[in-house]
C-alpha cells in the first residue's frame, strides 16, 4: 500500500534540505579535491585525477537516512541501519558529516569548508577512506562491498536488544542473492518480547551494474505476494518527484513503526504469542536520482549507467566539467551551507542529538556495550585424567556441559548466543537445552522438542544465516559461538573473509572498541565422518583461515577433552579474533589433566615427554608430532609400537595445538622464533607429522625453519569414503603402522636393521583390508587399543 504524510510544508522543507544537501555531498565525493562550495567555476584542476565510488544508489541511501533521522528525532527511537549498498559510501559518508559524527570521530576533518574539501579529497584517494561503507564509516556495522549479508546481519543485531530499531536497506541487486534470499525467513526467528525490531526497506532502482534486477521486474502484485508469502506485509513507495516520494515515505515510515510498536506492545504487555507480520517498505526511485538524464545523448538517470560515475570525462571535457558543475548547483547549496561551510539550521531541523544519531549509535561500537562473559570455573567440568589414555570422552560433550552454564549465567542479560545449521544435539551439544531452548516463532507440534519462542540457541539449516546472525550479534557487543559440522563451514568462507578484514581494519582505528571474538567449534570432523562418507570429509577450511591476517586469526586443535575446555576459555575471553577450533565429538582418549591441558594450551605445542622414549641428554633420533585427535591417538599407538618393537630408539612425541606456533614469530604473533622451534623438533632429525587436515599446510607454515627437509606430513589425502574409523585413516596413509614405517624409513641406518618390524606393521595393513571386509569392524587390536606406557 502507498499512503500520503500529513507533514506540513516546512516540516517537509527540512527533508528535502537535508536530502539535497546529502546528495551535493556524495556528488562532491565522488568528483572533488578543492573548491567544495563552488565558490569559483568548476575547473579542470579541481577534479580528482581518478575518478571512483558509486552514484546510482547514494540518493536512495540519503533518502533512507534522512527520513529514519525525522522518525529518530520525533519517536526518540534507538535506532541502528544496515546499509546493504555498502558501495555506495558518499552517501553514508555525508550523512555522517551532517549530523556532526563525523567530525566528532575525526576531528580534522571539520564540519566546515575546510572540512567539506577534506571529506572530499579523501573520498577514495590515496591515504584516504574506502569507496565502500567500511569500518572506518561511524554507525556502520557492515561493509557491504560483498553483496547478500545486510538483512542477516540485521537481524543478528537486533537479537536481545529490545529497545532496538535496526533499518536494513537492501539493494535489488543484493536481493538477488542467496544468503540474501535466506535472510527474509530470519522473521522467523524474531522474538518480539526480548529482541528488538528489524523494518527491512527493499530499494529498487531498477538496476546492477549492467542489467536490470529481477525484483524491479516484477509486476508489483507478484512481488507484493513474494514478500507476504516471506511473512512481510509490504508498504509500497514509489515516485520520481521528490515532495510526493518524501510525502510517500515519511507516511510509510510512520505507518510500519506503529504497526511495530502494536506488535511488541501485544507481545510484551498483552501476551500476544502469534508470530507477527511485520511490515516493511518496498521503495522504488531511479537509479541515480537528480543526476545527469543524458550524457552525450544516452540516458543515464534511471538506467545502468548511473551506477558508478555518470560523468567520467570532466577533466578533459569542458562540456563534462560544466555539466558537473550545473548538476551540483542544481541542489542550490547556497541554501544548504552557510558562507563558512557549515550545514544550515534547515538542513539540520529533523538530525537527532547525541547517540541518537545513526552515525553515533553505540550499538554500531559493539566493543561499548561488552560485558566480559561469566565462564564458570573449568574444575567443575574437567575431566579426571589418572593416566593418559585409560579413560575415553566425548569432548564436545563435556563442553556442551561449559556452554549450559555460560548460558544460564546469562539468562538475565542475554548475551550469548550458541547459532548452528540444525546440529546442536547431533554436534553432542545438547546439554544447552537445560538452560535455554531453540529460537522459534513458527508453528509448533507436539512432536517437536525445545523449540522457545526466547531460546538463545539458533538452528537454521543455512550456514550464511548463522554466520551473518552471530556477526551482526557480536558487532553490537554479545558473545556467542558458531558450531558447524567441519566439511560445511566452507560454506561461509567469503562471509568470514570480510568478517576477518572488518576486524583487521577495525584494529587500526582507536575509536572502535574491541568486541568479543567469532568463535567457530568445527566437530564431526573428517576422520569420524566414516558414516557419512566422501560428501561430509573436508578438513580445508583452517587452510583457509591461516591465509588470512595473521593479527586476526587463530586455529586450535585440542587433542582431548580437557586441552578442548582450556580452549573454550581461551577463545570466549579473546576479542577482535576470529578462533577456529576442530574437536571431535565422538568417545577419544584424555590424555591430560586439566593443570596439564592448561600448561600446554598456553605452550600452544610440547614434548609429551611421558610418551616418548627420550633418553635424557641426548637428541631423540626421530620426533613424532601430531596436531588434532585422531592423529595424536594415531601417533601415540605409533609411539607405543615403535617403545615395544624397537625399543633402543629415542623417540620424541610433540602435540601441537595451535597451528600458528608453527610459523615463525616474524609472521605471526603466536609463532615460534627459529630457536625454540629448533629445540622443539631439532635441525637435522626426521620429523614425521600426523596432521589432522591436508599435508601440505604444515609445509606452507614449516617451510623456513632449518629442519624442513627433513619434515615428513601425513594427512588427508581426498581418500574417503563410507568405511571404518581405523580404515579412513589407513587410507590416507595416517596410521599407526605407516607412521612406524616412516620412522623406519627415514631414520639414517634404520631401515636394514628394522627390516622385520617394517615387514610386520605392512603386513598388518594387508590383513586389516581383509578384516573390516568380512567383519565390517576394525581389528582387534585397533578397536581395543589402550595406551600403556
Amino acid at each position: 500500500m502507498t499512503t500520503t504524510s500529513a507533514l506540513s510544508g516546512p516540516d517537509l522543507d527540512a527533508l528535502d534540505a537535508h536530502w539535497r544537501a546529502a546528495n551535493y555531498l556524495a556528488v562532491g565525493q565522488i568528483y572533488l579535491m578543492a573548491n567544495p562550495l563552488l565558490t569559483e567555476t568548476l575547473a579542470p584542476e579541481h577534479i580528482k585525477p581518478r575518478l571512483l565510488g558509486h552514484w546510482g544508489t547514494s540518493p536512495g541511501l540519503n533518502l533512507v537516512h534522512t527520513h529514519l533521522n525525522r522518525v529518530i528525532k520525533e519517536r526518540g527511537l534507538r535506532a541502528l541501519c544496515v546499509w546493504g549498498p555498502g558501495h555506495g559510501g558518499p552517501a553514508v559518508l555525508a550523512n555522517a558529516w551532517l549530523e556532526g559524527s563525523y567530525t566528532e570521530t575525526y576531528p580534522d576533518i571539520g564540519r566546515d569548508a575546510a572540512g567539506m574539501g577534506a571529506l572530499f579529497k579523501q573520498f577514495s584517494f590515496p591515504g584516504g577512506v574506502p569507496s565502500h561503507v567500511a569500518p572506518e564509516t561511524p554507525g556502520s556495522i557492515h561493509e557491504g562491498g560483498e553483496l547478500g549479508y545486510a538483512l542477516t546481519h540485521a537481524y543478528g543485531a537486533a537479537f536481545d536488544h529490545p529497545e532496538l530499531l535496526v533499518a536494513c536497506v537492501i539493494g535489488d541487486g543484493e536481493a538477488e542473492t542467496g544468503p540474501l534470499a535466506a535472510s527474509w525467513h530470519s522473521n522467523k526467528f524474531l522474538d518480539p518480547v526480548h529482541d528488538g525490531a528489524v523494518l527491512p526497506i527493499l530499494h529498487l532502482n531498477g538496476y546492477k551494474i549492467a542489467n536490470p534486477t529481477v525484483l524491479a521486474r516484477l509486476p508489483e502484485d507478484e512481488l507484493d505476494a513474494l514478500l507476504r508469502g516471506y511473512g512481510h506485509e509490504p508498504i509500497h513507495v514509489e515516485g520520481d518527484e521528490p515532495e510526493a516520494v518524501h510525502r510517500a515515505l515519511a507516511a510509510a515510515m510512520d505507518l510500519a513503526l506503529d504497526r511495530i510498536a502494536g506488535h511488541q506492545r501485544a507481545a510484551r504487555t498483552e501476551g500476544a504469542t502469534v508470530r507477527p507480520r511485520w511490515p516493511m517498505i518496498v521503495l522504488r526511485t531511479p537509479k541515480g536520482w537528480t543526476g545527469p538524464k543524458e550524457v552525450d545523448g544516452v540516458p543515464v538517470e534511471g538506467t545502468w549507467r548511473a551506477h558508478q560515475v555518470p560523468l567520467p570525462g570532466v577533466r578533459d571535457n569542458p562540456g563534462h566539467l560544466r555539466e558537473l558543475e550545473e548538476w551540483m548547483r542544481s541542489y542550490r547549496p547556497g541554501e544548504l551551507f552557510d558562507s563558512d561551510g557549515r550545514p544550515t539550521e534547515a538542513v539540520l531541523r529533523w538530525v537527532p542529538e547525541g547517540t541518537f544519531r545513526l552515525g553515533a549509535t553505540p550499538y554500531a561500537n559493539g566493543g561499548l556495550l561488552l560485558r566480559t562473559l561469566p565462564v564458570p570455573p573449568l574444575e567443575e567440568h574437567a575431566v579426571r585424567v589418572d593416566g593418559p589414555g585409560t579413560v575415553m570422552h566425548e569432548p564436545t560433550r563435556v563442553l556442551g556441559g561449559l556452554l549450559e552454564d555460560v548460558m544460564a549465567a546469562t539468562a538475565g542479560r542475554r548475551d550469548f548466543r550458541v547459532v548452528g545449521p540444525d546440529e546442536t544435539a547431533s554436534n553432542r551439544l545438547g546439554a544447552l537445552y537445560g538452560a535455554t531452548g531453540k529460537a522459534w516463532q513458527a508453528a509448533t507440534l507436539p512432536t517437536d522438542e525445545h523449540l522457545s519462542r526466547d531460546g538463545r540457541v539458533m538452528e537454521v539449516l543455512s550456514e550464511h544465516l548463522c554466520q551473518g546472525w552471530l556477526e551482526g550479534y557480536l558487532l553490537t557487543g554479545r558473545h556467542g559461538l558458531f558450531s558447524s559440522y567441519e566439511a560445511f563451514a566452507h560454506i561461509v568462507d567469503s562471509m568470514v573473509n570480510q568478517h576477518i578484514k572488518w576486524l583487521r581494519t577495525s584494529r587500526r582505528l582507536a575509536w572502535r572498541r574491541p568486541i568479543a571474538s567469532l568463535n567457530y567449534l568445527l566437530t564431526s570432523h573428517v576422520w569420524r565422518q566414516d558414516h557419512n562418507g566422501f560428501s561430509h570429509q573436508d578438513p580445508g577450511f583452517v587452510d583457509h583461515i591461516l591465509n588470512k591476517s595473521p593479527e586476526v586469526v587463530r586455529v586450535y586443535l585440542p587433542p582431548d577433552t580437557n586441552t578442548l575446555l582450556s580452549t573454550a576459555e581461551h577463545v570466549l575471553a579473546s576479542r577482535d579474533y576470529v578462533n577456529v577450533v576442530v574437536a571431535g565429538k565422538r568417545p577419544s582418549f584424555d590424555w591430560l589433566t586439566l593443570d596439564q591441558a592448561r600448561a600446554h594450551c598456553a605452550r600452544g605445542a610440547g614434548v609429551w615427554e611421558w610418551a616418548g622414549t627420550e633418553d635424557g641428554g641426548r637428541e631423540p633420533d626421530v620426533v613424532l608430532a601430531c596436531a588434532g585427535d585422531v592423529p595424536t591417538l594415531e601417533t601415540m599407538a605409533a609411539a607405543g609400537l615403535l617403545r615395544r618393537h624397537l625399543p633402543e630408539l629415542a623417540v620424541r612425541v610433540v602435540n601441537v595445538v595451535d597451528m600458528a606456533r608453527l610459523l615463525p614469530r616474524e609472521e605471526h604473533p603466536h609463532g615460534m622464533p627459529d630457536a625454540e622451534y629448533d629445540a622443539l623438533f631439532t635441525r637435522d632429525k626426521p620429523v614425521i607429522f600426523a596432521y589432522h587436515g591436508y599435508p601440505w599446510l604444515v609445509h606452507r607454515l614449516a617451510y623456513r625453519r632449518a629442519g624442513h627437509a627433513h619434515l615428513h606430513v601425513r594427512g588427508y589425502k581426498e581418500e574417503g569414503t563410507t568405511t571404518t574409523p581405523f580404515d579412513m585413516v589407513l587410507r590416507n596413509d595416517l596410521d599407526r603402522y605407516r607412521l612406524v614405517m616412516d620412522v623406519i624409513d627415514r631414520v639414517p641406518g634404520l631401515g636394514v636393521r628394522a627390516v622385520a618390524v617394517r615387514q610386520a606393521m605392512a603386513d598388518v595393513r594387508g590383513r586389516h583390508h581383509d578384516w573390516i571386509r568380512k567383519h565390517g569392524t576394525d581389528l582387534p587390536e585397533v578397536a581395543d587399543w589402550t595406551w600403556e606406557g
